[in-house]
């Protein structure tokens, strides 16, 4: 596509797929079209950078729709000077709207061919207030501080005490959890050092984070 093409293919992508689905925040929309999302995309998909699709990236993982990524970006509320943690880096895309918004990122990715493809590809988009590190979300992150805001992104079975503990006093943390056909968002915030408050804001599917704990079906 043409830099004209793309421009266009971008707005639609705002304005048919995006803004539907409840995301109105302006800031939220001007940093999509800011944010070259293509820049993020396998080369092998470029023509498919702004469908409402999910993106592969190899090794089994992908992109999330745009619309997702958005709504989970407007929903978390971030702060310029919130410290936040993403699971799942894959493209980098999220990691480079989250450190557009906050004061910086730790984003933990489990696979690390695709740690450094977005590293570099962060770096190649201005992008320096994230680090990417080759880690396992699904495990305790040893000797961290708390964060402001935490994005897991892609769905769990359920949402792991570990992670929650990160949380500091105001914090957010958001992803999609549940079983198919009818996953959810779930959306935490810590009131106090042992109190939660607990949403469910809307109803969504995404791929399985690797590594998490799946839920049980055994019945007696």
């Amino acid at each position: 596509m043409n830099l004209s093409d793309v421009a266009h293919a971008r707005f639609n992508m705002i304005e048919q797929q995006i803004r539907p689905w409840n995301v109105l925040d302006a800031d939220v929309l001007s940093l999509l079209a800011d944010v070259h999302r293509e820049a993020f995309v396998p080369a092998a998909h470029q023509a498919l950078a702004f469908a409402d699709m999910e993106i592969p990236l190899g090794h089994g993982q992908c992109m999330l729709a745009p619309r997702l990524e958005a709504r989970m970006l407007q929903d978390l509320q971030i702060q310029p000077e919130d410290k936040i943690l993403e699971i799942g880096t894959g493209s980098g895309f999220m990691a480079a709207l989250l450190a557009r918004q906050g004061r910086s990122v730790l984003s933990l990715e489990c696979i690390p061919e695709l740690a450094a493809t977005a590293s570099l590809k962060l770096r190649q988009a201005g992008v320096l207030n994230v680090e990417v590190r080759v880690a396992d979300g699904a495990k305790p992150l040893a000797g961290s501080d708390r964060f402001d805001a935490i994005v897991l992104s892609g769905s769990v079975a359920k949402v792991p005490q570990h992670l929650l503990d990160l949380l500091a006093v105001g914090g957010r943390l958001i992803t999609i959890a549940g079983e198919e056909p009818i996953m959810q968002a779930h959306l935490f915030t810590r009131v106090n050092d042992t109190d939660l408050r607990h949403t469910t804001p809307w109803d969504a599917n995404a791929p399985r984070l690797q590594g998490f704990a799946q839920a049980s079906h055994f019945r007696f």
